[in-house]
């Protein structure tokens, strides 16, 4: 399961010819979003997503979040994430006043999370989304924000979370099964070896990268280990649909690096798509440009990022996403 940085750069094509030629992006002709197709669902997104999680409730007005809204979706995003843990429904309520207008007209690919483990609470949420949203089908669920061993033996107990998301794609409540995690690459590996989820939301940065010793600090098994490099190959052999999220780390990037370096760091990785938060008008506009200008980094150039990135801040962003739901 576990692969060395350089092997998995060479074998998953980074670089100039990555990103784009690798995973289909298509190149809007009139300045739109590029386009990916989200793995074995074959649903095209574009590759910037609209985050509905604690950045999005930073929005306090409802007039103000639903201008947002409509504003991204004016700029050509074609996802969008939320979840009914972020503000008990208030995101997933305020996406659904948008998009029963919206979603058939402008194409918007519409994805959701559910915390609940036990089967009955699960389909309770499920069925509450669906109103919230006001929608008789959304078209991705993902298990949201899988923690570690003692939490996978819940969600694939018989009965629970996975059996009953299961149940409502087959009756066409919902289209895709996802799972979502923020701090444990080995047992999202292990979930996703062991189930056929269509896709996968997890965090990818160039400052999460897997350590390596001789950086003047000892280094746990933890610290070496990382989504890029032990859960992605998983997902990419799968075929399923790969989102990255954490791309700025919640600001814990912020003026470590250029905004657009790490959004081009994390779009040359073979995704479909990342996630992004954007709190503000003026943060969704520079999204929007920086995504239409998108080329991919060269390895040479992704991995000088890394590197320099990495050893200042995997330690303490692995600790601060150790526990982390995006409420």
């Amino acid at each position: 399961m576990r692969i060395s940085r350089r092997s998995f750069l060479e074998t998953t094509a980074f670089g100039s010819l990555a990103a784009n030629a690798v995973f289909g992006a298509e190149i809007s002709k009139n300045g739109g979003l590029p386009t990916r197709v989200l793995g074995r669902t074959g649903a095209r997104v574009s590759i910037l997503a609209m985050g509905g999680g604690s950045r999005f409730l930073m929005y306090k007005e409802e007039d103000k979040a639903l201008e947002a809204l409509n504003r991204a979706f004016d700029l050509g995003i074609t996802y969008m994430d939320t979840a009914y843990g972020y503000g008990s429904g208030l995101s997933e309520t305020r996406v659904g006043k948008v998009l029963k207008e919206r979603r058939k007209k402008d194409g918007i690919f519409l994805a959701t999370k559910i915390e609940a483990r036990n089967g009955d609470e699960a389909a309770r949420t499920v069925e509450g989304s669906l109103k919230r949203l006001q929608t008789d089908q959304i078209d991705l669920v993902h298990i949201h924000s899988l923690e570690d061993e003692e939490d996978l033996k819940q969600i694939e107990a018989k009965g629970n979370i996975l059996d009953r998301l299961l149940k409502f794609r087959d009756e066409k409540a919902i289209r895709f099964v996802g799972i979502t995690c923020h701090n444990d690459p080995t047992v999202l590996a292990k979930a996703l070896e062991r189930h056929d989820f269509d896709c996968t939301q997890m965090a990818l940065n160039a400052a999460l990268v897997g350590m390596k010793s001789g950086h003047g600090m000892e280094i746990n098994e933890a610290m070496k280990t990382s989504f890029e490099t032990v859960a992605l190959p998983v997902a990419l052999r799968k075929k399923m649909g790969v989102i990255a999220m954490k791309i700025y780390a919640q600001e814990g990037l912020t003026g470590k690096a250029p905004a657009e370096k790490l959004l081009y760091y994390s779009l040359s990785l073979p995704v479909s798509l990342a996630v992004v938060g954007m709190p503000s008008l003026d943060f969704i506009e520079q999204n929007v440009q920086m995504t239409r200008a998108f080329k991919p980094l060269p390895k040479s150039e992704m991995q000088q990022l890394s590197g320099t990135l990495a050893p200042k801040h995997k330690m303490a962003l692995d600790r601060r996403f150790a526990k982390h739901v995006d409420a």
